[in-house]
């Protein structure tokens, strides 16, 4: 066992966090937290790391042979990690199988890659100077992750990174802990050195604020809720003025013109996949359909049909396309909004849940409302649950207004086969992704990353991605 995984003992904590199948119920393991202490131990281990050269000075195309490795043994391990994230997140293992590990690996492999291609720049100067801007790496960075991806997302940001010289501090979500855990002990196993990538079990009131605070960390990237990301801020603010970079919520609305369903099963299709995918527990969701009244009545009947036909299982049943919401906290905050929405008028549509679901799973069946009142949870809150509202409209500029009512800005979808309409909606929404015809987040290669309250500092994916982890320098040699 290396400090790229550390053991109880290495972490010198008593107090343990306990990961709970939210199928069941059921405690799957019991692991040390991280104390605050454990994290100034591990800054100060990565910065003597980072300084000894091991990693930071290594040769790029060396880092990347490591990195490299590491995702052959993620291959190998593909199974074992599409299984630890089922468990502790309750997510689909299809749902595992075929988009998060692969993505994963796809991420990693990708920056490992990208990373020999990252240059310099030269500036214009004159005959009597050369002006060199170079890109270091920021020396020791942290990563605090969300549960809804647990290992796509500690992928997306291990992977620009490590691969740009950093020792990298992560600390996965209390409740989804083991597969960071386990791809910390593949990295040892490809030949990261010691110290280079460290996992923190633990809590954000204490693991997560000692990260934020530390002085050594010179650049911090989370994701997660927007009022942690401003807890993060102000803890930025008041230490070290640490490079903060934040994904946040999302509230995204799928946009659908008169002429959307001319794409039919497809357009059905798609729509359920942003609604319903991991649960709804997905900040680019597309929580708000926003349709135009003359086809409003016929795609809210397909619609609600489809999520109706959704299978709702055993995350650990190939079948499964819905899970168990990540806890009964969850459960309540989405019950307690649509039983809100219902009081005050709306019109639910669900076809409830199966018979012999365990008691204790936080199930929540697909569900779709139409006649929401104005200003409800269910309109505006990001409920992060299987949870979608249908509203109308009748002009393009009425759809713009609407789409961009929200504090959030992540992500949205326009649906038309108008070619100017489509580009033009695109332009005005308010949000960093913007898909046309379809339910995406772009590929590897495109950046990813929030406006409004939906992001700051900097974005994922792309090389883009390794702005959050260098910073530039210049050098100035005068000539003679």
């Amino acid at each position: 066992m290396t400090s790229n995984e550390l053991t109880t003992g290495e972490l010198g904590t008593s107090e343990t966090l306990t990961v709970v199948n939210p199928a069941t119920g059921e405690p799957i393991a019991t692991l040390p937290a991280a104390s605050a202490d454990d994290v100034t131990k591990a800054a100060e281990q990565a910065r003597r790391v980072y300084d000894t050269g091991v990693w930071s000075r290594l040769p790029v195309r060396e880092r990347s042979a490591v990195l490299l490795r590491l995702t052959d043994l993620m291959e190998r391990d593909a199974e074992i990690l599409a299984r630890l994230d089922s468990e502790d997140a309750g997510k689909p293992i299809t749902e595992c199988r075929t988009g998060d590990v692969p993505g994963a690996i796809e991420s990693i492999r990708w920056f490992a890659e990208a990373a020999d291609k990252i240059f310099g720049r030269v500036a214009p100067s004159g005959p009597d100077g050369l002006g060199l801007i170079s890109r270091e790496p920021v020396g020791v960075g942290a990563a605090i992750l969300p549960w809804n991806y647990p290992l796509a997302m500690t992928a997306w940001k291990v992977g620009p990174a490590l691969a740009a010289g950093n020792c990298l501090l992560v600390k996965p979500a209390e409740a989804t802990p083991r597969s960071a855990l386990h791809l910390a002990a593949l990295a040892t196993e490809a030949g990261l050195p010691d110290g280079v990538l460290t996992v923190l079990p633990g809590y954000g009131g204490e693991a997560g604020a000692a990260l934020a605070r530390d002085p050594l960390v010179q650049a911090l990237s989370f994701t997660g809720s927007t009022a942690t990301g401003r807890r993060i801020l102000h803890a930025a603010a008041d230490s070290n003025f640490k490079r903060v970079s934040l994904e946040m919520g999302g509230k995204s609305p799928q946009v659908l013109m008169a002429d959307a369903l001319s794409y039919g099963d497809e357009l059905i299709g798609d729509m359920i996949e942003a609604a319903f995918l991991t649960m709804g527990q997905n900040c680019t969701a597309g929580s708000r359909v926003l349709v135009h009244r003359s086809i409003a009545k016929e795609v809210v009947e397909r619609f609600t049909a489809a999520a109706r036909e959704l299978v709702i299982s055993d995350p650990a049943d190939p079948r499964t396309q819905m899970g168990p919401l990540i806890d009964h906290a969850a459960f309540d905050r989405v019950a307690g909004a649509v039983e809100a929405a219902r009081t005050g008028g709306a019109q639910i549509h669900t076809g409830g849940l199966p018979h012999g679901l365990p008691a204790r799973g936080a199930y929540y069946p697909p569900t779709v409302i139409t006649h929401a009142p104005d200003g409800s949870d269910v309109l505006t809150k990001e409920l992060f649950g299987p949870v979608v509202t249908v509203e109308t409209f009748t002009s393009e500029d009425e759809a713009v207004r609407m789409a961009n009512a929200t504090e959030y800005g992540l992500a949205a979808s326009v649906w038309t086969r108008d070619l100017d309409t489509a580009l033009r909606l695109a332009r005005r929404i308010e949000a960093g992704v913007v898909s046309v015809n379809s339910y995406s987040e772009g590929d590897i290669t495109t950046p990813f990353g929030g406006w409004k309250q939906s992001g700051f500092g900097g974005v994922e994916k792309s090389t883009n991605a390794f702005d959050q982890w260098t910073r530039e320098k210049t050098v100035w040699i005068r000539t003679r």
